[in-house]
Order: structure tokens, then sequence, then C-alpha cells
């Protein structure tokens, strides 16, 4: 992910070159999704919710994931971290059921960041939690062992971007103060990286996708896409294949993510406009930083995070939110619990949001649609007036109830659309959800 801290003229220099270059890569360009695929698509959209985490040996230093890059920390010293990195308070069995409790249906963790150091025990690598940390123990194989027993899926991020490897040259835009030769085998790199890839999708299970992010460091590159995607679709075929490129997505992969942003909108000033036809994902933190950040106390209050996952799934969009775990392996305690209130909020209204798509009603001022079969759910955010006007929905609407206890809502149809009266809001609803019953 980008740092939350770079400095803005960092970040519009970034935006300018992203605008500018364009990948020399070719994609997947005959990828035809198979039957697996297809299905864990439709699956990815009914789930909705996903709890996304960044772990490694940056948190020691309880100073976010980019903490290598903003202090300019050389690959000597900053090794030094792994050898003080033993997460013995780990326990993946608690951050699985934290994230059930939280309603959400899968997780995507780093297996490896832009710093290089894998969270798996890689044989092509021992820059790695088994080999070169006091922990010696395979953090993945931990949690994907747990995840397959809770009924969780399990998604793998991988940096593209290292600050680590030799081979990682010419250089991008970050990373520069590594104190890596200025040489090196790019050809060599992406074997590599393909070779931890290999890795991931035969020793954890089956795997609900790969989470790429990176490519945006050096957009110019021949980043061998083709080959890459192929890989992964050839040894997991239900494997989704998504990159946080920031651009519409290439041929090969199977989902859309924007980072910080719903989709469409580029409040983060790197993000697309151009939403395709995929499934989509936004990913947010529940604080400020990816990455455990000691003096971060931007805890997002729970009316935002309720919104975020409402204006998500109305714009037929997964909610990704983020957590950083300290390096003892626990989640922070305040992070934990406002994941388990959005949990006990998405429980009394989970009807409106799992399985549902965005729609029939674009996103207004107001609030969005979700709509499941016969049933549209009018998820009213900002709205202050007893009367609401929605366009003709293309249905006779039969009857109008709130969600929440199921009292009728008063509605008049006509030709130009259909009026609810709303009750009174409840004190501190954040959505009023009213489900519109269609005829058949």
């Amino acid at each position: 992910m980008r740092s939350n801290s770079l400095g803005s003229g960092l970040a519009l220099i970034a935006a300018v070159v992203l605008a500018q270059l364009t990948p020399v890569a070719a994609a997947q360009d005959a990828y035809r999704p198979s039957a697996q695929n297809l299905e864990a698509r439709r699956w990815f959209q009914d789930a909705k919710f996903g709890l996304f985490v960044h772990w490694g040996i940056y948190s020691t230093l309880a100073d976010g994931e980019w903490v290598m890059q903003q202090r300019r920390i050389p690959i000597d010293a900053y090794e030094r971290l792994a050898w003080q990195f033993n997460p013995t308070q780990f326990d993946p069995a608690e951050w699985v059921a934290l994230a059930k409790a939280a309603g959400m249906r899968y997780i995507t963790i780093t297996s490896k960041h832009h710093d290089g150091f894998a969270m798996f025990d890689s044989r092509v690598s021992t820059y790695d939690v088994f080999d070169s940390t006091p922990y010696k123990r395979d953090v993945l194989k931990l949690l994907a062992e747990e995840c397959h027993k809770q009924g969780i899926k399990l998604f793998f991020y991988y940096s593209q971007l290292d600050w680590h490897h030799p081979d990682y040259f010419p250089r991008g835009w970050t990373g520069l103060d590594a104190g890596r030769p200025q040489s090196g085998e790019w050809s060599r790199y992406l074997d590599y990286m393909d070779a931890q890839l290999r890795e991931l999708l035969t020793g954890y299970g089956e795997v609900g996708g790969i989470w790429f992010d990176g490519m945006w460091d050096k957009p110019d590159a021949d980043w061998r896409l083709a080959k890459t995607y192929r890989l992964i679709h050839e040894l997991q075929p239900q494997a989704l294949v998504g990159s946080n490129h920031h651009k519409r997505p290439y041929p090969g992969e199977d989902f859309q993510m924007f980072e910080k942003d719903l989709p469409g909108g580029n409040s983060a000033g790197f993000n697309t406009t151009d939403v395709s036809a995929l499934p989509l994902e936004t990913a947010e933190t529940v604080a400020d930083a990816w990455g455990f950040r000691l003096n971060d106390r931007a805890l997002k209050p729970l009316d935002r995070l309720v919104r975020y996952v409402v204006n998500a799934t109305g714009r037929n969009a997964n909610f990704l939110l983020n957590v950083g775990p300290m390096a003892t392996g626990e989640i922070w305690p305040a992070h934990a619990a406002r994941l388990r209130e959005l949990g006990a909020w998405i429980k009394s209204h989970g009807e409106a949001i799992y399985g549902t798509r965005g729609g029939p009603i674009a996103p207004r001022a107001w609030g969005v649609t979700t709509q499941r079969g016969d049933k549209v759910y009018v998820h009213v955010l900002d709205w202050s007036d007893p009367a609401l006007i929605l366009p003709p929905l293309g249905r006779q609407v039969m009857r109008a109830s709130l969600l929440i206890g199921g009292a009728a809502v008063p509605f008049r149809s006509a030709p130009d659309g259909v009026t609810l009266t709303l009750p009174a809001r409840a004190a501190g609803e954040v959505d009023q959800i009213i489900v519109l019953e269609l005829a058949r």
C-alpha cells in the first residue's frame, strides 16, 4: 500500500508519473476465466466484507509499514529487525474468530511487503519469518490452517516492489536509500517473485486469491504479467488475481481494487476513476496507518465505518478493512473492539449487505440502494425530510417496510417514481434501511 505519511509533493509527483507512463507489460490477453474462477467471483461479490492485515518485521518499530523508506534505513540495519521479531502472542484462532465476529468472510494478509521480508517459510530465500527470526514458525501456514478450519477464505497480498532484493533493478522511485548496488538482473527478480508465488499457491491449501501491490513504483517496466498471471490461474484456477496498480484492470485480472477510495472516486489522488465490470473492492484502514503505529490516534468512529460498508456495497464493491497487528502478534485492543462493534451492526443489518448487488438506483446524495432478487434495500444515510422521492424502479412496488422492526412505510407510486414517507429516525441510527418488495 502507499504510505499515509508521504508528503503532498511526493504524492503529486507519483500521481503525475502514474498518469504519464504505461506499463510495458503484456497482460494475459488470451485469458478465459475457468468455471471455478467465475464461481469464486460470485462468492467474492456475495461476501462483501473482509479483513486486511498488514504485518511484518516493520511492526517492531511501531511506525507503520513504510518505516524503512521514511527513515531511510539501509538494508544491513533493517535486517536486524528480524532478530527482534518474536510474536509469541500470535494466536491465529483468535484472529480468525475476530474476523468472523466482525462479519468478515475473508482475510487478506501481507505475505511480503515492500521491505522484501517474507512472512512465510520461503525455499528461495532465507529472508523470511522462519529462517531469520527467533520465532521459527511459518505465520501464513498457521493462519491458513485456522482459516480452513473456521471456514474463512484466505487471500495473500504480495508486493511486486522490493526494497531488499538486489535484482530489483533498475530502481523505481522508492527504496533509493536501501544501499543496494546499482546493478541487477530484472528477469532474475521476476523469476524469484514467481517462485515465491508458486510456494504460496502450492503449500497453503486453497487460496482465495493474490492481491498484488507495487507496480506503481516502476509503471513503465515489463512486469511479465502474462507469465505470472498464467502461473496463478494454472496452479489454482479459482484464485482471484487483483492488482493495486491504480489503473483499469489488465487482462488476466479477476477483480479491481481501490485504495482508500470508493469506486469511481479519487480523493486519494492516485486512483483511476474508470470502473470496470469486474468484481470491485475498496480498502481502508481502521485507524490511519496500514502497519502498526504506536502513536496512531486516528481510530475511525463506528458511524464512519458503517457508512463505508454501506457506500461500498451500494457501488457494488466489497469493503476490505485493515488492521496492523503489533510485533507481539496481538491486534491492538481498541482496534479489535471497533471491529466487534461493526460486526454487531452488520449482524442486524446484514440482509441488506450480504449477497446483494449495487442498484438499481445509482448512488445519490441521500444514500445508496442494494438489491437481491425481488427486494430493493434503500439505504438512507443523509436525509432529514419525511418525503424521499425515488426514480422509477422498472417494476411495481408491492410493499415498503423498515428493515429493523418491520414496520410498514407509506409510499405512493406514480409514473415518475416512488415517494416514500419516512418515519423519524431512531436515535443514533446511521443507516435507515427501507425494504421495497417488487412485483415479480
